[in-house]
């Protein structure tokens, strides 16, 4: 058969047919000549072109093969070495498996587009079977002419190199190699970690480190970074099968380019397969616009003389001494003390190739402390002072900490936060700025106070929600502490009277517990201070009673139909442990319920004012 699937010389009066044509031909002169027997239909897989539909099928045929043996010994040599390193480390185990068991590798491919193998067959010349290996057809030629006189003929290899072959050229044929004097060789050459897929290890990357080593002297880079799989909601592979393809530009148009690189770089740790949904890419571009809106507030909220922001923009805002931390109010203190631990966790995951982790860590510090708590707790300062020294403070320590966020997360989200950047600090693009510094100095103690704060005003939070206060309604408080903590309380009234929603005129800061502390919700906070909630100021007592009763009634009727259940001799016998289990836990956190609003009803009560007869 020739390659062109058409019979050859060989086959008689079927020369020179396609393979299909000979195929019917042949049948009909059996048939014929009455030597079918007969004709069975059978159903059997045809192999296809995915792209022009054609049928494939094998050709034997000469092939170009590279003995990788020795290829792969130094290859393996690195990896035992240590010069080599792989992470997630358990992917060594399948490089080692691979070039411990490698045969000996086909290159040639019959394909239109790729690299040509560099052979030239001679031609012309009466029993002479040779062929010229050289870089160039003229190369080729000189070595041919000296060997059999200047008649011969040279006619190329058709077969193009293996695209495995071709992509582990690339680390350094991209950069001028053979010519290793080249700029571009000698600065990017070897590199120092390549990221790539964990299914491709011995497609790609042990076949760079093969012939980096072989053709350089090299490795091509010292560290192999392998992210997982990018699979669909439901973990299954993309397919055009099963439909359940997401286009990345699709993506990038519905949430933007940022949202799916966060959402890549942070959904997964490195060789885990992630899964990708459209709930989280979502999730991600809200991330992105809480960004852009932080820094609408911060923009909104600078002096801008002339229009134009005003000098303390600059990029080299520092709080860098532990003098200058002293300096500032307990809420400065706290974010920017948070901040730097932010700066050294991220830079040594960064160091490390945890780069979930440094992501996932800046999501958490800026959504949850500074938009959360420090924003919110800046517009005390802001809105109050009216430009006073402590917005001026506020201001700097505003634009200090999102100047460092930016910089931080730019590797995730290169596009909004160089438009920020541009926005605030004119000139030098953050793309080029410097990496923040690390080690910058953090007060424990206040730390610890504005946790304290934290935790009191979400303890006042959850008692409204629970007594359902109407959101912006204040209500009283009086605090009972003493020390350090009532000296701090002191100073931050303002931030726990706007995030707690206090009444400022009814607030008390107390060293002992108030007379009419049974008539008020106890809140222990930690040790040495609670707080107290006078009831009579968060809800109508009797209509709460009346809402409480039926909420009892109800959950009463509820755990009194799951006892009856559980004492049930049948139902414990005849029911799956799970489903007995299941019961069981249902019980248990309605008798907790039942618990805890009784107490509430039996507070109440006692706060009812008594009708005259």
């Amino acid at each position: 058969m020739n390659r062109d699937g058409s019979l050859n010389e060989n086959a008689g009066i079927y020369r020179g047919l396609d393979r299909f044509e000979a195929r019917k031909r042949l049948w009909g002169d059996l048939e014929g000549a009455d030597l079918a027997i007969r004709t069975e239909p059978y159903v059997l897989r045809v192999p296809r072109s995915q792209r022009g539909g054609e049928v494939v099928e094998p050709l034997v045929s000469m092939q170009w093969f590279v003995k990788t043996k020795p290829l792969a010994e130094k290859a393996l040599e690195a990896l035992e070495n240590g010069d080599l390193k792989i992470i997630p480390e358990r992917f060594e185990k399948t490089y080692t498996h691979w070039l411990s068991n490698i045969k000996d590798w086909c290159i040639s491919r019959q394909l239109w587009w790729g690299h040509r193998i560099p052979v030239w067959y001679v031609k012309g010349i009466e029993n002479v079977n040779d062929y010229i290996v050289a870089k160039t057809e003229e190369d080729a030629y000189l070595v041919a002419r000296e060997k059999y006189g200047d008649n011969c003929v040279l006619e190329q290899e058709s077969d193009v190199l293996d695209t495995w072959f071709s992509s582990g050229l690339w680390p350094f044929s991209t950069l001028g190699w053979p010519d290793v004097s080249r700029e571009d060789f000698t600065r990017f050459y070897p590199t120092t970690v390549m990221e790539t897929g964990h299914d491709i290890l011995f497609f790609w990357v042990a076949r760079m480190v093969m012939m980096g080593i072989e053709f350089t002297g090299k490795l091509p880079f010292s560290t192999v970074y392998l992210h997982g799989l990018v699979r669909d909601s439901q973990g299954r592979k993309m397919s055009k099968t099963l439909g359940n393809v997401i286009d990345p530009l699709d993506s990038i148009s519905e949430f933007g380019t940022d949202a799916l690189r966060f959402t890549l770089a942070t959904g997964t740790t490195p060789g885990q397969d992630l899964n990708l949904s459209l709930e989280r890419l979502n999730a991600n571009k809200g991330f992105t616009n809480k960004l852009w809106n932080a820094g609408k507030f911060i923009s909104q909220n600078l002096p801008h003389p002339n229009g134009k922001i005003a000098s303390c923009c600059s990029s080299e805002l520092r709080f860098t001494s532990h003098d200058e931390l002293l300096k500032l109010p307990l809420c400065e203190q706290w974010i920017v003390s948070k901040l730097h631990s932010l700066i050294d966790d991220v830079s040594m995951s960064y160091e490390k190739l945890y780069l979930g982790e440094a992501g996932r860590a800046i999501y958490e510090f800026f959504w949850s402390e500074f938009a959360d708590w420090y924003i919110e707790a800046s517009k005390t300062r802001l809105y109050e002072h009216n430009y006073a020294p402590a917005a001026s403070i506020a201001q700097s320590v505003l634009l200090y900490v999102f100047n460092n966020v930016l910089r931080l997360l730019h590797p995730f989200m290169p596009f909004v936060t160089e438009e920020l950047w541009q926005h605030f600090f004119k000139g030098e693009a953050l793309i080029v700025s410097p990496w923040p510094d690390c080690d910058l100095p953090k007060l424990e103690g206040p730390m610890q106070h504005f946790e304290i704060m934290q935790n009191l005003i979400r303890s006042i939070r959850n008692a409204r929600s629970e007594y359902s206060v109407e959101p912006g309604r204040r209500i009283s408080a009086t605090l009972v502490t003493s020390g350090p903590l009532k000296d701090f309380l002191q100073a931050e009234r303002a931030v726990l009277f706007a995030l707690a929603k206090l009444d400022a005129e009814s607030f008390e800061l107390l060293s002992d517990i108030p007379v009419d502390a049974n008539k008020a919700i106890q809140l222990v906070i930690c040790d040495g201070l609670e707080a107290y909630l006078p009831l009579s100021g968060m809800v109508d007592v009797q209509s709460e009673l009346l809402r409480l009763g039926k909420q009892v009634l109800k959950m009463q009727s509820e755990f009194d139909g799951l006892s009856t259940r559980l004492s049930s001799k049948s139902f414990l016998e005849k029911a799956p442990a799970t489903v007995v289990q299941e019961t069981q836990q249902k019980a248990d956190e309605l008798e907790e319920k039942l618990a805890a609003i009784k107490k509430q009803v039996t507070l109440l009560e006692s706060m009812a004012v008594t009708p005259a007869r």
